[in-house]
């Protein structure tokens, strides 16, 4: 190299390599500018399964632990009153799926005499107004109107928050609501028993649903005489075999109080877990050559719905909250790859709260 060639090199500015993902940009920027939002992934197994005397009080250590990790909200695999409304409009594209997924909103709307966007609106507004106490009427004023746009779990968080002797019908809450209420602050479901009462508990005044079954048309078309015979037979493999096997076995040991609910949920949080069900479920869809390509259509399903999932999710953590996401432990794998694709948010393991 001349020495002219030299000096005029030297005064160029060097071009820096372009990452070969640009969004890597984004993910630096956000990595070095620092404190990104947090996501920790609690799987659980729904506990409907779980004998109707068991002991809620057994839950208490978990929601200790979780309390203490100080999620700013909580976000639970339930279907958002909107995305009901939006199945109901178009039940000839879903059949029965809000029948299964969705409650009931008629008597809350028919007691506010609102519509959804409505009791929507007035939500808002009301909490627009923070307040870390409320008065006992405007709680039971925001249970019901969670109830009337198809958030019950938000519903059991305004009556949970409410002193033991201010829990009654009065106004447009009900007797039946005010009943429906109360069974629901006991009943086995991870999103009431755990979600709506550690947000309850951590002063919050609400949960976010952020199940979605909208992407259940991925699948389509089905029919169902050969979409139950083919995936019959994808999950006819060892994996899956080993993976029922441990599920049963652990949920008698948490039954029968040889395993404490905190070790149940180490154990479904565990890595030996989520590999079982990604060969034993997931996996083999996505290997299957079924004749009516039955594999592929499941996992286009899942698949669409965990990104859906993770998107309402993304919504929640907003510019930065931390927050607790609960979700069936199947879930957990798809979950955790798909937060890592996020620029400003960081997935924490559940192990953090479980060890």
């Amino acid at each position: 190299m001349s020495l002219i060639l030299a000096v005029l090199m030297a005064g160029t500015p060097q071009t820096v390599a372009a990452p070969s993902d640009p969004v890597e940009i984004v993910d630096a920027a956000a990595q070095e500018r620092g404190e990104k939002g947090e996501v920790l992934v609690l799987g659980t197994s729904h506990l409907s399964s779980l004998p109707d005397d068991f002991d809620r009080t057994r839950f208490d250590p978990l929601l200790n632990r979780l309390a203490e990790w100080q999620p700013e909200a909580v976000a639970i695999e339930n279907l958002g009153g909107a995305q009901c409304d939006f199945l109901r409009a178009y039940a000839h594209a879903y059949t029965d799926t809000a029948d299964t997924y969705c409650p009931d909103p008629v008597p809350a709307r028919d007691a506010l005499a609102m519509t959804a966007p409505q009791a929507d609106r007035e939500i808002g507004e009301i909490l627009a107004d923070a307040m870390a106490e409320r008065p006992p009427a405007q709680r039971r004023r925001l249970a019901v109107l969670f109830l009337a746009i198809g958030e019950p779990d938000s519903a059991l968080v305004q009556w949970l928050r409410l002193p033991a002797s201010e829990r009654h019908a009065e106004g447009a809450l009900t007797a039946e609501l005010a009943a429906m209420l109360e069974q629901r602050e006991t009943r086995l479901n991870e999103s009431s028993l755990i979600g709506a009462h550690l947000a309850a508990r951590l002063g919050h005044e609400r949960v976010y649903p952020v199940d979605d079954h909208t992407g259940d048309i991925a699948a389509h078309p089905i029919v169902p005489e050969v979409y139950g015979r083919e995936m019959r037979a994808i999950w006819d493999n060892e994996a899956a075999a080993e993976g029922r096997a441990a599920h049963e076995r652990l949920q008698e040991a948490v039954v029968d109080e040889t395993l404490s609910v905190i070790d149940w949920y180490r154990q479904m949080n565990s890595d030996r877990m989520a590999e079982l069900a990604m060969r034993g479920d997931f996996g083999a869809a996505a290997a299957s050559k079924s004749p009516g390509n039955t594999g592929r259509k499941y996992l286009a399903y899942w698949e669409t719905r965990n990104l859906r999932m993770i998107a309402n999710l993304r919504v929640v953590v907003g510019g930065g909250k931390r927050v607790l996401a609960i979700v069936g432990a199947s879930h957990v794998p798809h979950y955790e790859r798909y937060l890592r694709m996020l620029s400003d948010v960081t997935a924490v393991e559940a192990e953090v709260v479980l060890d």
